[in-house]
């Protein structure tokens, strides 16, 4: 299955392992180098509307996909969450 950028963004990223929403996708991380996809980034959720800030953003390696399907992508992860 081919899969654009675009397509990719806003599917919604569940864990296997506790069947967790952990939110949409909504960025991903490449290696500029070699062109490999590394992370996939969950923005975190904001706080009155933006204005007190939001939640950490959930990076997921690349590694931990599990499935990428029409509107969800399964993911086997101890999530990073970025400070």
């Amino acid at each position: 299955m081919l899969c654009r950028i675009d397509e990719l963004k806003n599917k919604q990223v569940v864990c296997v392992k506790n069947g967790a929403v952990l939110g949409n996708v909504s960025d991903i991380e490449i290696n500029t180098q070699n062109g490999a996809v590394n992370s996939l980034i969950i923005y975190g959720k904001n706080h009155f509307l933006g204005i007190f800030g939001r939640d950490n953003d959930i990076i997921i390696p690349w590694q931990d996909i599990e499935v990428i399907g029409n509107e969800t992508v399964l993911v086997r992860t101890e999530a990073i969450i970025k400070i």
